[in-house]
């Protein structure tokens, strides 16, 4: 080979690597589109409206989520994922659905009474006068545990701590439960000294379900101690424990204030019952009150769900193959009976919202990316993560993913948290970089040593770098019925969204190479 010759493929070697940051600085002087705060705006208001049912995955109202979801992508410029894409879709008529399935729970109503104690007139006996009762609302002072069991139950009331029957703390030592109900208090006490895998066994309202029913108990009570929500707010979960499920065994899901009126007359007052299980002093004891429940609850193991999963083709003949993924969660808690809704405004409607005005403004033909963006809505978000999990199981291009950037409750708090530099420092220098590019200063210093949570966990686990756009001192509506659109912070949902939008418009020009050849190995496709 001549010199001449070799100089020429040197020459040809340097223009083709230097082509695409070219290209990118060229597409640099095209401005970027602006986040419409009201586009936002409409999608969470209508995915938080009655019409919605709360999205609890597997139902009817998740199921219409999933149709205006399709149908935005669609009308934005977005592609159901061909099967050059990856998926092979069994339903022809459904190409925009990952189905798979999960256990969904839809409570159609709920009763919850507690008889009143009247003394004699000496004060010296007391008895159940069943035509005097307080009568508590569903969705006002309790809900529904997500997976509770349903039937009709009545019977006296027996306080079992946090229902821990360990040698080393047995709260039904001194009690007996047998044909009455258990009420329990939520979490674990702190401060105990069990080992980790004893503390497992008691953590969710299942595992305290099976301890109260094994020791006789026909049914229970759970007071949410949760730090997460006020005092007077009934807090919804889906995810309860492992299975099996607990058919017939009824569990309420009570506000602290409820449970505190409850005790009012009792041998303790709930606060001093607390207080001294806090002490580490074992303090069970049988409530004069007894308790009606009855509960109407339609349960199926395996409820048909699914992802939403769009695709916007890269711009470029090249690296159109490699894809960034962009996702949240759209499923919620659902709505119990007629009067316990979960709107979900903000956990997660936001960030399906910052999902799809991503997908507006990048389909724009003047800064479509080069590489393709997949747009993936998540089912099961509140089982565990489901949806993400299942998606990473089955998405046969999952090797050509080169990132995934999700967002999670970004309509309240004080500012942005970019969670995953922790592991993937260079991706989130990226967020970063585009925060201070214009004199900004939105994002927390802190979310640098971070792992990701929520969706992006599961392409963490296999390496994909990954970015979670939260928010620090957010969540004021945690899995509540107060989770509604007009508490939604405007301002911190437009700078989320924003920051988002140009951090996967960077990565999709092409120039960020983040994963590692051992990640891409994982898996052949």
């Amino acid at each position: 080979m001549s010199k001449n010759t070799k100089l020429t493929l040197l020459a040809a070697v340097a223009l083709m690597l230097a082509a695409p940051a070219a290209k990118a600085q060229e597409r640099d002087t095209i401005p970027m589109p602006q986040v419409n705060i009201d586009s936002v705006m409409k999608h969470i208001i209508e995915l938080s409206s009655d019409t919605y049912e709360g999205r609890l995955a597997g139902s009817l109202g998740h199921e219409r989520a999933m149709r205006y979801a399709e149908r935005v992508l669609k009308n934005y410029g977005v592609e159901p994922v061909r099967e050059e894409f990856g998926f092979r879709h069994a339903d022809k008529s459904l190409p925009w659905q990952e189905p798979f399935n999960l256990e969904c729970n839809e409570v159609e109503n709920a009763k919850f009474n507690v008889y009143k104690v009247v003394r004699d007139q000496q004060g010296a006996n007391a008895f159940i006068d069943r035509k005097e009762k307080r009568v508590f609302t569903l969705g006002n002072e309790f809900c529904c545990a997500g997976m509770t069991g349903r039937g009709y139950v009545d019977a006296q009331m027996v306080f079992c701590g946090y229902g821990i029957d360990n040698a080393m703390f047995d709260e039904y030592r001194n009690v007996d439960v047998k044909g009455k109900i258990a009420v329990v208090l939520t979490g674990l006490p702190e401060g105990h000294k069990m080992p980790e895998r004893v503390a497992a066994l008691y953590a969710s309202l299942r595992d305290k379900a099976r301890t109260a029913e094994r020791h006789g108990a026909i049914g229970m009570l759970a007071i949410n101690t949760s730090r997460t929500c006020e005092s007077w707010e009934p807090q919804g979960r889906v995810y309860c424990g492992e299975l099996p499920h607990m058919p017939t065994f009824p569990v309420l899901h009570l506000t602290l204030d409820c449970g505190r009126e409850i005790f009012q007359g009792e041998a303790m007052e709930l606060d001093s019952a607390m207080a001294a299980i806090a002490a580490g002093r074992v303090s069970s004891f049988a409530l004069l009150k007894k308790a009606e429940v009855d509960i109407n609850a339609r349960y199926r193991p395996q409820a048909r769900t699914a992802n939403v999963v769009g695709i916007l083709e890269g711009c470029d003949a090249n690296l159109k193959k490699e894809i960034i993924v962009v996702g949240a969660s759209i499923d919620g808690l659902g709505m119990q009976g007629e009067t316990c809704l979960f709107p979900s405004a903000d956990i997660n409607a936001s960030g399906v919202a910052a999902v799809l005005e991503t997908a507006r403004l990048l389909s724009n033909p003047d800064y479509r990316p080069r590489r393709s963006v997949a747009f993936v809505l998540f089912s099961g978000s509140e089982q565990q993560y489901l949806g993400s999990r299942q998606f990473v199981a089955d998405f046969p291009k999952l090797r050509f993913v080169e990132a995934f950037v999700g967002a999670q409750n970004i309509g309240s708090g004080d500012s942005v948290v970019v969670l995953g530099g922790g592991r993937f420092p260079t991706l989130y220098d990226i967020a970063h970089d585009r925060d201070t590019a214009h004199d900004r200063q939105h994002i927390v210093k802190g979310g640098k040593k971070s792992l990701a949570r929520g969706d992006a966990r599961a392409f963490e686990a296999i390496g994909v770098p990954s970015l979670m756009f939260t928010t620090l001192n957010g969540m004021h509506n945690n899995h509540v019925t107060t989770d509604i659109w007009e508490n939604i912070d405007r301002r911190i949902l437009g700078i989320a969204t924003t920051l988002m939008l140009e951090t996967v418009a960077e990565i999709g020009e092409g120039l960020y190479q983040g994963r590692s050849p051992q990640s891409r190995a994982l898996r052949k496709e």
